[in-house]
């Protein structure tokens, strides 16, 4: 029975909705999707939802667990989860969204970062129930003649209408030959593990329906549906999250604290969207946007490190943020010698740099012992506590 024909029963809808929210799907939106979830039913053969990881950075985000939660949903399922580490498609740098031509990785890099990405997912999803599978055990055999059959299958005017190619060629800027190959060595990983769907951010779009063209030059009848996700903003509310700006990103390996502080920091305009994409909760928007703020952050904070230090995060933040406290712990430092404000609070981390240090001070932000200190020449001498903006505390000993 050909794909229109087909009456789809309500259960199928159902589950369908329920994937589909905050989703684009492409095509034929959530009754494609529908219409996959019960040919597989029928044909008891569970549905491949392939999601590509091209580690280029060691640390997973928040960003990166909108994909994770609706994989952990096809899992509940039943569907069968196929991630694909990048071993040859990172060594070439996905172009999505860039400027310029984005360094290579090693073979040693991926396989480190790989490592630390799942250990990372794991705390999303079940990933010794996920098939994981190298794209480098396939394309690093293809033949120049294989190469030149997937070249085929696109063409450069096609590749041009990529928003960031498209604008460097305007711009002017360089764009490598090797770089148009990266959608068509990611696509060809959806012909090789037979996908049938995948996921990514909206900033993939291009690539996801490249593997379903790239699918049919193969002979692959029904391709895959394209399950596009949103990219959340930073704490900042304007620029994506992203490594590239840490002081925005909230990454799963930030510690409770830390991550509850960030959260409380987000402006109220990104709930509602935190709430959809990053938990099962319901936003009400008849609540106290404070209230509705900190039980977001504690579910958040819950879901990556337990209940307990979610407690004791929130506790913390009530104490030092909102009671204007000091935390009950305080890390303890041990310095040898006396030593300048700024130099001191890039050693602790407390900022990137020593300019971002000077904008701390410049706004207020920086105290020793309760007093605020305003003078970028400042040697700190003696025992005490130092505080960096909201959050960050150190006991300092010489």
């Amino acid at each position: 029975m050909e794909k229109n024909q087909t009456k789809i029963d309500e259960k199928f809808i159902n589950q369908a909705k329920e994937l589909a929210i905050g989703a684009e799907i492409v095509p034929d939106g959530y009754m494609g999707l529908a219409y996959k979830l019960q040919k597989a039913y029928e044909t008891k053969k569970p549905l491949r939802v392939k999601l590509g990881l091209d580690p280029t950075r060691p640390d997973l985000h928040l960003g990166h667990t909108v994909v994770m939660r609706k994989l952990k949903k096809f899992q509940e399922l039943g569907h069968t989860i196929v991630l694909i580490v990048g071993g040859a498609t990172a060594m070439v740098g996905d172009p999505s969204g860039k400027s310029e031509t984005r360094p290579a990785l090693t073979k040693e890099q991926v396989a480190e970062n790989a490592k630390t990405y799942f250990e990372q997912m794991a705390k999303v999803l079940d990933v010794n129930k996920a098939e994981v599978r190298n794209n480098a055990d396939w394309l690093h055999s293809l033949s120049f003649v294989d190469m030149l059959k997937l070249a085929s299958s696109t063409t450069v005017a096609k590749l041009l209408t990529r928003d960031d190619f498209n604008k460097r060629y305007k711009e002017g800027r360089p764009i490598s030959v090797v770089e148009f190959f990266y959608p068509l060595m990611q696509a060809y990983d959806s012909v090789q593990i037979d996908s049938d769907i995948e996921l990514g951010g909206t900033d993939q779009t291009f690539n996801l329906l490249m593997g379903r063209d790239v699918q049919s030059f193969y002979g692959k009848e029904d391709g895959q549906i394209a399950f596009m996700l949103p990219l959340i903003e930073g704490t900042d509310g304007l620029v994506k999250m992203s490594k590239t700006y840490p002081k925005h990103c909230i990454s799963l390996t930030d510690s409770p604290k830390d991550m509850y502080g960030k959260l409380m920091s987000i402006p109220d305009s990104l709930m509602e969207k935190y709430y959809i994409l990053l938990t099962d909760l319901k936003f009400n928007k008849e609540n106290n946007p404070r209230d509705e703020k900190m039980r977001l952050a504690f579910e958040i904070t819950k879901m990556y490190n337990g209940e307990i230090e979610a407690v004791k995060a929130q506790n913390d933040f009530i104490n030092v943020v909102q009671n204007k406290g000091i935390p009950d712990t305080i890390e303890e430092v041990k310095l040898n010698e006396p030593i300048n404000i700024l130099d001191l609070i890039v050693k602790l981390n407390f900022t990137t740099s020593k300019g971002e240090a000077k904008r701390l001070i410049q706004g207020g932000g920086v105290k020793f012992e309760g007093e605020k200190i305003s003078d970028f020449q400042t040697v700190i001498d003696r025992n005490g506590i130092l505080q960096a903006g909201k959050r960050k505390y150190a006991k300092l000993t010489f």
